[in-house]
């Protein structure tokens, strides 16, 4: 049986802003590298992966290539999906058990609410390195345990922001966060590079805002607070600091749902992989092929796991391997051909 799933664009009240995440309720056990694979496939920021208990819900999340600890857009995603499709009742709290312990989600005012922890940051003398990828000055500089935190002069410098991200990719840290004072609507604002974990810049992010609430609210004297991510997608958040957690708010909507486009993706994907002379990963994270590779429905492609810019309009050698709903096969861009 295919496994269903929903794309939904959080921290957005509107199709295509916001950070949009993959949302997948489990119908049966999935192992990691199933879900890492789905997760590489559907090559969002991130996609979650749910898990009835009977306490809540299992949660997990996977970028692209790894599987992270916290994810905050995913986690709001999660949850607008639960209650949109009838898993919880409208009034009923989203509970989760993460590898970050216990996370909540409850609705107030047509906005989800997340209940995450605070992180705190330690500063930094200097980042020369950060200043020479960014192309500015850095004001202020923090460490939290993942990444750092890097205070520019002002939003229009963070908005007009144009980074290289090759070499943030070779700084010693996860990602880096870029922030600054808001200059009238927002109280602050940022953006997030971490192409590290295979996302140049996220759209918009829930984890962050764990790190950027405390820092602004130590500065700015506040612990309610409205912040802008500044990405190309962009969002809106309300944030909070009660003690030693996070309210995170914001909505969402649900732009696509149906099944994912290979049941067996991951036996395909090691075909394809090896037709495709891709090296095998130890570490079981897809790594980009040397030559593109489809999922074929119908003769058509329909998903694209090595280069999705070259999909339309090939020609294909087709594998032996069926996928499991018997609709298509997986198969390896082999030369061009006109449309």
């Amino acid at each position: 049986m295919a496994q269903s799933f929903v794309q939904i664009d959080a921290f957005a009240d509107r199709p295509f802003t916001g950070n949009p995440a993959a949302v997948c309720l489990l119908e049966s056990p999935r192992s990691d590298e199933w879900m890492q694979a789905i997760a590489s496939e559907r090559n969002l920021s991130e996609t979650a992966f749910l898990e009835r208990r009977d306490n809540g819900f299992g949660l997990r999340w996977f970028t692209p290539r790894i599987e992270v600890d916290l994810c905050g857009h995913a986690t709001l995603a999660s949850a607008h999906y639960l209650w949109e499709a009838g898993h919880l009742n409208q009034g009923d709290t989203a509970v989760f058990h993460t590898k970050s312990g216990e996370l909540t989600a409850t609705k107030e005012d047509g906005w989800i609410v997340l209940d995450f922890p605070a992180l705190s940051t330690e500063p930094l003398a200097s980042v020369p390195d950060v200043e020479a990828a960014l192309g500015v000055k850095v004001v202020a500089a923090a460490r939290c345990d993942l990444d750092i935190l890097a205070e520019v002069e002002s939003e229009a410098i963070l908005r007009a922001l144009r980074p290289n991200i090759s070499a943030i990719a070779e700084i010693e840290t996860r990602g880096v966060i870029v922030t600054a004072r808001g200059d009238d609507e927002f109280d602050f604002v940022s953006r997030f590079f971490i192409p590290r974990d295979g996302i140049p810049e996220d759209p918009v992010t829930g984890f962050a805002h764990c790190v950027l609430t405390p820092y602004w609210s130590l500065k700015l004297g506040k612990s309610h607070m409205l912040a802008y991510h500044a990405s190309a997608r962009a969002g809106t958040l309300r944030v909070s600091l009660v003690g030693d957690r996070v309210q995170l708010g914001g909505p969402a909507v649900t732009v696509l749902e149906g099944p994912p486009l290979s049941p067996t993706l991951l036996t395909a994907h090691r075909h394809a992989a090896a037709a495709a002379g891709a090296e095998d990963d130890a570490e079981n994270r897809i790594k980009p092929f040397p030559r593109p590779v489809c999922d074929l429905r119908h003769g058509k492609a329909v998903s694209v796991v090595g280069e999705p810019d070259r999909a339309p309009g090939r020609l294909f050698k087709v594998l032996g391997e069926h996928l499991a709903d018997g609709t298509g096969r997986i198969g390896v861009l082999d030369q061009p051909a006109g449309r």
